[in-house]
């Protein structure tokens, strides 16, 4: 057990006392670091600055060139992979009758890479006989800028289906869209699975009513400052209102929006003018939102010659579970509550004609809706909790910010201020000699 001494020896053993100003640097240390993770911002070790921020501790798994050997994916656990210019990943799943599955794969080319505006990747998911369940494509679009893409693969069990139905091993095959124009180097990828539970009532599909498409005046009002995250594993929390960062030429931004059964998103991004430079950067700005299984529902984008800019989202509908019957893509995507992302990205090349940045962004979240029971499943989602706001989100919804992670936690101790915090633990420090010098 160490001793703690408040002269130069501890009485009667005879060791040195160890410097006090030895553990006020351990503690400063350690409040420097807990007030240095910028709302979930903080990069895991071998994650560039301005790169992806992956989910922590996800296991790495090799995509195999054929389905007899293609690497099991958990529901609930994310995974890191890689993907080549040319061939096909294929990964597998055991799914059961009793659920719906979504794979999402999102993928990250390397920073300097010179993309063309179809490249990207695609998703297949097939069933036990080789029939196709699901294809979703994310290609890099006309700003031509290397960035996080990601695709949504989904197998459904829809009342009205007939394919896709049976339990066993279902494959996920992951390929680039255009391997003959795509960059040589390879590509990490991070991959998410979860099953979503049938509802408890049973019967036909319902389509979904009518729903305002007219978009609101937007907010305006000082923006708050707010640190957007480096992945979907990082993204910041945000509820209703505006936020203010600073965002560099090829970095993408991520935010959280908590969105319940009955609710519903606006957002818009704001890009600053600058004083100078000229030219013209191509969808430039561009604003996404996912759902909660982080499968893409709706972009805006805008091109940037130097002077303030807006893209914003066109109006989605409220979350319910019926929308996944609708024919609308913008509808179908919101049929989840739980997070919402907000992403954001600036194009590369804005940096050749108005350099390196960063440049002023404000974030504008609308939310309305009142918040109305969920279709009652008859099991739990993997990972649980993926469908449903708690409490706290809920308090983020109604304008605030909370934290839904241990790095949002630390940030709500770091918004104490770096000085105040170290104040703090100087002062347990203080008390805890004093006690023991006592």
């Amino acid at each position: 057990m160490e001793r703690w001494c408040t002269a130069r020896r501890c009485a009667g053993t005879g060791q040195a006392r160890r410097p006090v100003p030895v553990r006020l640097a351990a503690v400063s240390a350690v409040l420097a670091t807990v007030v240095a993770l910028p709302g979930g911002t903080a990069l895991a070790a071998g994650d560039a600055p301005g790169g992806y921020g992956f989910a922590g501790n996800a296991p790495r798994v090799e995509g195999a060139s054929g389905t007899a050997d293609a690497p099991l994916l958990k529901p609930g656990t994310a995974y890191r992979s890689a993907l080549p210019r040319s061939g096909t990943v294929h990964y597998r799943l055991e799914l059961d009758t009793a659920s719906d599955a979504h794979v999402s794969v999102t993928a990250v080319p390397g920073p300097g890479d010179e993309v063309t505006a179809a490249d990207g990747i695609r998703l297949t998911l097939r069933d036990t006989g080789g029939g196709s369940c699901s294809l979703d494509t994310a290609t890099f679009g006309a700003a031509r800028s290397p960035r996080p893409v990601t695709a949504w693969a989904v197998r459904e069990l829809s009342p009205a289906g007939t394919r896709c139905r049976e339990a066993g091993t279902y494959h996920l095959t992951v390929e680039r869209t255009r391997p003959q124009d795509s960059p040589p180097d390879t590509w990490e990828l991070e991959l998410m699975t979860a099953t979503e539970p049938a509802p408890e009532r049973t019967g036909a599909a319902t389509a979904p009513g009518a729903w305002d498409s007219a978009s609101p005046a937007p907010l305006t009002g000082e923006a708050e400052p707010r640190r957007g995250g480096s992945g979907f594993a990082r993204a910041t929390t945000v509820g209703q209102g505006s936020w203010r960062d600073g965002i560099r030429p090829g970095q993408t931004l991520y935010y959280k929006v908590p969105l319940d059964w009955g609710r519903r998103v606006y957002a818009s991004a704001e890009l600053g003018g600058t004083g100078s430079g000229s030219g013209h950067a191509p969808a430039a700005l561009r604003l996404a939102l996912h759902n909660p299984v982080r499968g893409e529902v709706v972009t805006a984008a805008k091109g940037y010659t130097g002077r303030q800019i807006t893209a914003g989202l066109a109006p989605v509908p409220p979350v319910s579970y019926d929308n996944r019957y609708s024919t609308d893509s913008r509808a179908g995507g919101m049929r989840f509550a739980g997070d919402h992302y907000l992403v954001v990205h600036l194009a590369a090349r804005v940096a050749d004609d108005f350099g390196d940045g960063p440049f002023p962004l404000t974030l504008r979240v609308r939310l309305e809706g009142r918040a109305q029971d969920g279709p009652g499943y008859a099991g739990e989602s993997v990972p649980k909790g993926l469908f449903e706001v708690p409490d706290g989100g809920r308090v983020a919804a109604r304008g605030g910010a909370t934290g839904g992670s241990t790095a949002m936690r630390a940030v709500a101790f770091g918004g104490i201020g770096t000085g105040s915090a170290l104040l703090v633990g100087l002062g347990v420090w203080t008390a805890l000699l004093r006690r023991r010098a006592a």
